[in-house]
């Protein structure tokens, strides 16, 4: 299959042939209430405040729009669009999508503080509300880089199989330092074992990453 991305970019998505079956589960549409729902919306409002303090700091430190749009692989394949307040120059990606770096140039000042504080993702809460995203489960990557680790890292695809994070085990437990090869393990092991218990434990330890802005890049 093939699909347009950015600047009329095609990226041939080969990976969705390959994803296995959904994971089926009996706490999943609990989850999507209890866990999800209800969860996004308290902590949405908690930090509304805090968003809109940066919005401000965006606006003062550069020119451009507060606001970043990227298209991200959800389950089974399913394209999602998410939002993220933005944390680097306008120029960014003038020469193409590249992963971001531990000390990226491209990151302002304000972004480096959003970053380390993971408040950079908060307007995701949107896509949980939706019902697109849970907010613990693998995090959902790009087309592009979705398409070329599946050929890279075999079985990278199969994290597809369940609806996509704001916060997961991979990022909790192996920060930003990992390649996607460790990430798509720890997913795995995630998916096999996923529940109330482990879904609270990442909770709370995306709150102390959050604290303490470990991985953060």
């Amino acid at each position: 299959m093939e699909a347009m991305h950015g600047d009329n970019e095609v990226c041939v998505e080969t990976y969705r042939d390959e994803i296995g079956e959904a994971v089926q589960s009996w706490y999943i549409p609990v989850k999507s209430v209890f866990f999800d729902f209800i969860m996004a919306l308290i902590i949405g409002i908690i930090t509304l405040p805090v968003v809109i303090v940066t919005i401000v700091a965006i606006k003062i430190e550069s020119k451009g729009p507060v606001f970043y749009h990227q298209v991200r692989v959800g389950l089974m394949g399913k394209h999602i669009t998410v939002t993220k307040l933005r944390s680097m120059r306008m120029d960014a990606e003038e020469n193409g999508a590249r992963w971001a770096d531990k000390n990226d140039s491209r990151i302002t000042k304000v972004g480096k503080l959003i970053r380390k504080t993971r408040i950079d993702e908060l307007p995701q809460l949107w896509n949980v509300l939706r019902g697109d995203m849970s907010l613990i489960g693998p995090r959902p990557e790009r087309p592009e880089f979705t398409e070329e680790f599946s050929h890279e890292y075999p079985g990278f695809e199969q994290r597809l199989r369940i609806k996509p994070g704001l916060s997961g085990y991979a990022q909790v437990h192996g920060g930003y330092n990992i390649d996607p090869g460790q990430k798509a393990k720890l997913d795995s092991y995630y998916i096999d074992n996923f529940g109330i218990t482990m879904d609270s434990r990442i909770f709370l330890d995306t709150v102390r990453t959050v604290v303490t802005g470990e991985g953060a890049r």
